[in-house]
């Protein structure tokens, strides 16, 4: 994913949540709960709602206009758009159509990638991809969710984990040869899929009164399930990234995980032998946002001076599929996009 003179790059990273914040009291009028019963399990205290009508492709564009602010570029130099997400607006077309065309893209490349919580990292392998092989300067990386959408808000086990936001980089060819994309590595196991997941509302079980009734299109999770296979294959991505670039877990600077449960964070740091405080959370305020989790930290974690120059990043996800997925990158402290003579 990189050439010897301009490797593949995060040029710029923006994100949004909506305005409404939920927080772990109002859940424990909705439901049998609490904030310490919620607070103890998760870590999460509160998270963003989005509001009527605002949709996963609203959000997008919120967080894709401050990528490109923040990388220095008007929407006019991105060349293709890709959104994952488990939430789309709508089955058909791609989100990534409707966020084209709000950013006035026409004629640009526009897909949506599904991973569900990984689908950032995937993300990131197939954009790296597209800007290596030359055929794409800059891609416009986003991941959207408006899971409350699919929540069922009478179900304890789920409702107090998810929340909406987005979260978006741009990827272009970065002006020096020591900073950028190192590696990407992802995974899958579909025999696990039925671990999380939302039944109904594909052609397997259509949509239809009896499926409503039956609250198929609602999201469905083996908590005690996931929690395992998510240290388990967090761990075993990262250490095999880590290897297959010569480092080991002491290298790194900062470690974003995906934002799903702060045990599975700690638990995770622990199997490493990573410090804490060498990882970045934002999962109290913000809740799962699944695809949205990764770029949406990212970009607190850049505004927040977390992020120097020259660092060694890893980023982690897990999610439905069961899917999972690791990025390793050295921070540039100068974003800058090379010219296009130089691409």
């Amino acid at each position: 994913m990189t050439t010897a003179s301009h490797p593949v790059t995060i040029l710029g990273t923006g994100s949004y949540a909506p305005e409404r914040v939920m927080t772990n009291e109002d859940l424990s009028q909705m439901v049998d709960t609490s904030d310490e019963w919620i607070t103890t399990r998760t870590g999460i205290r509160e998270r963003h709602i989005a509001a009527d009508g605002e949709t996963a492709s609203d959000m997008a564009v919120r967080a894709a206009r401050l990528a490109l602010d923040s990388a220095g570029l008007t929407a006019d130099a991105i060349d293709a758009v890709i959104v994952c997400t488990m939430t789309p607006d709508q089955p058909c077309p791609a989100t990534a159509c409707f966020v084209q065309e709000k950013l006035g893209l026409e004629g640009k490349t526009a897909f949506d990638l599904t991973a569900a919580c990984s689908g950032f990292i995937y993300g990131l392998q197939v954009a790296s991809a597209l800007v290596h092989a030359g055929t794409h300067r800059h891609v416009l990386l986003i991941g959207a969710e408006k899971l409350s959408a699919i929540i069922d808000w009478t179900d304890r086990s789920t409702c107090v984990l998810f929340g909406d936001g987005a979260g978006a980089v741009v990827l272009g060819r970065g002006p020096d040869h020591r900073h950028g994309i190192i590696g990407v590595r992802t995974g899958a196991n579909g025999a696990q899929a039925e671990l999380l997941h939302v039944p109904g509302g594909g052609c397997r079980i259509p949509a239809s009164e009896q499926t409503v009734r039956d609250r198929l299109h609602f999201l469905k999770m083996n908590g005690r399930e996931v929690f395992k296979h998510a240290v388990r294959g967090m761990e075993q991505v990262a250490r095999d990234l880590l290897d297959e670039h010569g480092y080991v877990a002491g290298d790194l600077d900062l470690v974003i995980p995906h934002q799903a449960n702060l045990r599975i964070i700690d638990t995770l740091g622990s199997r490493l032998e990573i410090p804490p405080e060498r990882f970045f959370n934002n999962l109290e305020r913000y809740g799962n946002t699944s695809a949205a989790s990764i770029p949406l930290a990212l970009d607190e974690a850049v505004r927040a001076g977390r992020v120097r120059p020259g660092d060694l990043i890893l980023m982690l996800a897990f999610g439905a599929g069961l899917t999972w997925g690791a990025s390793l990158l050295r921070w540039s402290g100068n974003n800058q996009p090379v010219p296009l003579s130089e691409n």
